[in-house]
């Protein structure tokens, strides 16, 4: 194991390179999306779909009743962004990336309860945005979530450090005292650090830079409700946050304290949903003895969908996307994440067709580890020489490629891009009319494609197809 960083530089770099680079590029994509007007719901798609862990926890949050009220229920990607919004959806895979970072280790009692504090404090904070009438309440809760971001990186992953912090501590020392002996800085200077570094923004950014407005004070509240609750609901330090509270909204301080242990008992839920089991025992003692027999019973785990239950329901939407009025980019997209996902699948992608039918360009894709997410896909269209997409253009059928049997369309540019590999290319065609062509493998994994993986994918592009009719008959 490598030695501890000594400096707040070394442990920025440690921690975004090395401990959580999952994290680190998560968030820098998604900040990237957000930041341009000509990114938007697909661009996000892709950013979430390169990780297929990432994605189930996503669709899992979604479904759950603290960001899904209504309980319409959501298996893509595409219908969670349609139904929660692109701002949702972006707070929730950043919350879901924080803690498939932080998780995947073997958390220590101080993790836990750092980890404990930021989701108790996040749920406290957004039920205080909804009280104040705030136009965003999930970002608040993810502002409260990253607020002390270097505590919990650091207690993740720290030795021999943290211990000598912990000692001091217990021998009288206050926690900034501890962290200066030890580390030479304070933790919140690396919660500042790595915001830059992660290049987090908006009201995340405001909170650990101790901005000072409306919505960065109930971060900071949330933080004091979340400790005070330790010393107890009827404690002096609840009062004072009480009295606080009284400030935002007209309801009654008996009222304000069952709201509080109200949201107490979500947040051990909320932990739960994240996979932070050992965090919510933290926060579960503070919940009513009768509530805490209810949450030891709702540990159970969530049953998993199979493939073939994930293609029928992916189905079950398309067929509701075909019976309104057709919307062919959420169609197009659903399609192809539908194969995606099923058929556990490393990369796809759909491209279009230009106009003069010459040239194939990326419409949007997943699975593809790109340094640049504008960087796109693109090959041409010509019999001089053939290519794999040339060739699938102009045979109007599902095309199921292997470098054995068709050495000649796997030209250079083709073994440069794709690789040397087997795939599936789907031409779409309409009113005998080439449109594009979804593309799919397993280049990662290097698992064999087999029969029913293409004649799954087969049916899946032939309700693009009947999309496409339907679309055209209706326009």
């Amino acid at each position: 194991m490598n030695p501890e960083p000594t400096s707040l530089a070394g442990w920025t770099q440690r921690l975004h390179e090395e401990e959580m680079p999952i994290f680190s590029n998560t968030s820098c994509q998604i900040q990237s999306v957000l930041a341009d007007n000509r990114k938007g719901a697909m661009d996000l798609a892709s950013v979430i779909m390169r990780d297929p862990n990432l994605t189930a926890k996503l669709l899992k949050m979604s479904n759950s009743s603290y960001y899904n009220p209504s309980n319409q229920k959501m298996v893509t990607v595409s219908r969670s962004i349609v139904i929660l919004g692109s701002t949702v959806i972006s707070e929730i895979t950043l919350a879901c990336s924080f803690f498939e970072a932080v998780l995947s280790h073997k958390n220590k009692h101080k993790a836990n309860e750092e980890i404990a504090n930021a989701i108790h404090a996040a749920v406290q904070a957004k039920s205080l945005a909804i009280l104040s009438h705030d136009n965003s309440p999930e970002e608040v809760f993810i502002a409260a979530l990253l607020h002390n971001l270097g505590d919990i990186a650091f207690w993740c992953f720290s030795g021999k450090q943290g211990e000598s912090i912990s000692a001091l501590i217990q021998a009288g020392k206050t926690k900034k005292e501890a962290e200066r002996e030890v580390l030479g800085f304070h933790l919140s200077s690396l919660s500042i650090e790595l915001c830059r570094s992660f290049q987090l923004s908006g009201l995340i950014k405001e909170s650990i830079n101790n901005i000072s407005n409306d919505r960065t004070k109930l971060v900071t509240l949330s933080h004091e409700i979340s400790l005070a609750s330790k010393q107890g609901w009827e404690s002096e330090s609840m009062n004072q946050c009480l009295t606080e509270l009284t400030k935002i909204s007209s309801l009654p301080i008996k009222t304000l304290r069952e709201t509080l242990q109200k949201n107490t008992t979500i947040a051990v839920k909320i932990a739960q949903q994240f996979g932070a089991h050992d965090a919510s025992n933290f926060i579960q003692r503070n919940v009513h003895r009768k509530e805490k027999s209810t949450l030891e019973s709702s540990k159970k785990p969530v049953p998993t969908i199979n493939e073939k239950q994930l293609q029928f329901q992916i189905l079950q939407d398309i067929s509701n996307l075909l019976c309104d009025k057709i919307e062919l980019n959420l169609l197009f997209k659903t399609v192809v994440e539908g194969i995606h996902r099923s058929l556990g699948m490393d990369r796809s992608c759909f491209m279009l067709a230009t106009p003069s039918k010459d040239k194939l360009n990326e419409n949007f894709s997943f699975g593809w580890n790109k340094e640049d997410i504008d960087q796109k896909i693109s090959f041409t269209l010509s019999p001089n020489p053939p290519n794999l997409f040339y060739y699938a253009s102009q045979s109007n059928q599902a095309l199921w490629a292997t470098p054995a049997e068709h050495k000649r369309y796997y030209t250079p540019h083709i073994i440069n891009t794709l690789g040397n590999i087997e795939c599936f290319l789907l031409p779409l065609y309409t009113e005998n009319k080439f449109i594009g062509v979804i593309y799919s493998d397993r280049a990662i994994s290097h698992n064999a494609l087999t029969q029913d993986d293409f004649n799954t994918a087969k049916h899946f592009a032939q309700q693009a197809t009947l999309g496409l009719n339907l679309y055209r008959i209706n326009k």
